[in-house]
């Protein structure tokens, strides 16, 4: 270290790498490493296309639930299976994840950059034209692939443009990437599902994009290895990280990078937040399935509704995270948020056998449940990140990417689980609209065959063509050719309604109870989320907090102090 300058520039580059200026227009849009931490307006540029980048791509992957009912009828698929399109596209993801935690050995920039493109040409051109639903199961696969890369890499963006004191509010921002995506898909759909097909409100989100690709493949940058392999807990901390990365050896400080993941604190953190958001992935999910069946709800109706969610947890997320940094504490902020939607789930989960509950009442609960899970998650990532860093910050990439697999899992999981619970939902799916117009269509005739059930019950046994004289005599004897005219006219309708009437009917009594348990089941996940907490790095105590930030502050002046002694 005797070779270190005696002042610590941080807007220049180090002597031993290439400043990124010095390259060709084409090696800038693969070779994206900075050899020099960034300047604030650089760095919050950066920090703002990894945020847009995540807007769109959960923009895209999540639209096709805003358009379910939609898609299903199109294809003419089973709820099922619509569900195990889901169920399949999250355990690629969730493999995907793991396959992005080498993204410290790839670079960050390009899995975000490229896996922003293909995803975009995928869902402009291949899922809008997928010839059949198994077309449309495989390009889905392949879009979750890509998302569980980004899912990874852009919140290791975020963390390493993020000094840890100013952690909680960047990922703050960077989670209203998924909320915002969310907010942006209901937005858009219901203010345009009445002029356009569910081909459309694709083709919209891969349009969107496009755009960020074309801003992110020019601007975005990350740092170089040495420079992100350290932990940063403030931006008074530039000088020394940067003298410090001249002598780092980047490959020794990631051997057993996976090894040292395999904690309680890591994995049970992940498992415990992967848990407290099942009624997220409901809300991304089944929404449209659960309001269409359980309340009569339009799919616009649905996702306007929604929108007061994602409205108010997108507002949370940063306010929280600000108010987070500022007293330099994420814990009590998390029990806090958790308890909170515990207590705000549980009415929701009261109102769900309740088909009287209003509109409004629902808008109010959702604003709760979305302030009370902003409020505990923006802190959590902070805290996640800091926990990783506590074993190694050079582990970052995999510490997410454990984060990123469990979670995947568990919404893998938990969306095949649901159609197993709520049994109601197939039949309500896939017959509740035809049953419904059919049982107004052949209301006259219905009238006339429930008069005479054993005369109909006969005449069922054979076609209009076979039916014996006696029989067809006695019909029109009791009933009249003009009643029987009327039920002959109906009888596509009576024929689906014989079939599928009586499901129906009993999937329409017992959902609400089903998806009750469901969300009781949603609140248990957010219970289990309150002791994981305690294992996680940081302090209770904001006093506390101050007196670390303050001694660390004297020791980088130290460190600082030596090393330019040490050059003199």
């Amino acid at each position: 270290m005797s070779a270190t300058p005696t002042t610590f520039d941080a807007d220049r580059p180090a002597p031993d790498v290439p400043a990124a200026g010095a390259r060709g227009p084409l090696a800038r849009l693969y070779r994206r490493d900075l050899a020099d931490y960034p300047p604030t307006g650089r760095r919050l540029a950066y920090l703002a296309i990894v945020v847009a980048t995540t807007v769109v791509l959960y923009y895209m992957l999540y639209i096709q639930y805003a358009v379910a009912t939609s898609i299903i009828t199109h294809f003419d698929m089973t709820y099922r299976y619509f569900v195990w399109v889901s169920v399949i596209g999250n355990a690629i993801g969730a493999f995907a994840s793991l396959v992005a935690g080498l993204a410290d050995r790839w670079g960050r920039a390009n899995l975000v950059v490229y896996g922003l493109l293909i995803a975009a040409l995928l869902v402009f051109f291949g899922l809008p034209n997928a010839a059949t639903k198994t077309t449309y199961l495989v390009l889905f696969a392949l879009v979750s692939f890509i998302e569980g890369i980004v899912l990874v890499a852009t919140p290791a963006l975020i963390r390493d443009f993020s000094p840890q004191l100013g952690r909680a509010t960047a990922m703050g921002y960077w989670t209203m990437g998924p909320v915002i995506g969310s907010l942006v898909v209901t937005t858009v759909t219901s203010n345009t599902l009445d002029s356009a097909t569910w081909q459309d409100e694709l083709r919209y989100s891969a349009i969107a994009g496009f755009v960020v690709f074309v801003v992110a493949i020019f601007a975005l940058r990350e740092l170089s290895p040495a420079l992100r392999d350290q932990i940063m807990v403030s931006l008074r901390d530039r000088a020394l990280v940067e003298a410090r990365a001249k002598g780092l050896d980047t490959e020794a400080v990631r051997r057993g990078e996976w090894r040292q993941m395999m904690r309680l604190d890591v994995l049970g953190s992940a498992f415990a937040i992967a848990v407290f958001l099942l009624l997220y992935y409901a809300a991304v999910g089944n929404f449209v399935v659960y309001f269409a069946t359980t309340f009569g709800y339009s799919e616009q109706r649905t996702n306007a509704l929604a929108n007061w969610y994602w409205g108010a947890n997108a507002v949370s997320l940063v306010l929280v995270g600000l108010l987070s940094d500022r007293l330099k504490v994420r814990k009590p902020f998390m029990m806090v948020g958790g308890a909170g939607s515990v207590v705000m789930t549980a009415v929701f989960a009261t109102r769900a056998t309740h088909p009287t509950t209003d509109y409004y009442t629902f808008a109010w609960l959702f604003i709760g449940i979305g302030v009370f899970s902003g409020i505990a998650y923006a802190p959590w990532m902070a805290s996640f990140t800091e926990t990783v860093e506590r074993h190694n910050p050079a582990a970052t990439a995999a510490g997410l990417a454990v984060w990123g697999w469990t979670v995947r899992i568990v919404v893998a999981v938990s969306a095949a689980f649901i159609p197993v619970l709520v049994t109601s939902a197939t039949p309500l799916v896939e017959h509740g609209a035809e049953v419904k117009v059919a049982s107004v269509q052949a209301a006259s005739a219905l009238a006339i065959v429930n008069a005479h059930p054993e005369l109909f019950a006969e005449l069922d046994k054979y076609t209009p063509a076979t039916v014996p004289p006696a029989l067809g005599a006695r019909a029109v004897r009791e009933v009249g050719a003009e009643n029987l005219g009327v039920v002959q006219k109906a009888a596509p309708q009576l024929k689906l309604l014989r079939e599928y009437g009586a499901k129906v009917q009993k999937a329409s009594k017992d959902g609400p109870g089903e998806w009750r348990d469901w969300w009781w089941i949603c609140v248990g996940g957010q219970v289990l989320f309150l002791p994981f907490v305690f294992v996680m790095a940081g302090r209770w105590s904001p006093k506390k907090a101050r007196e670390d930030a303050e001694a660390h502050q004297l020791a980088v002046d130290r460190e600082l102090a030596a090393l330019a002694a040490a050059g003199e």
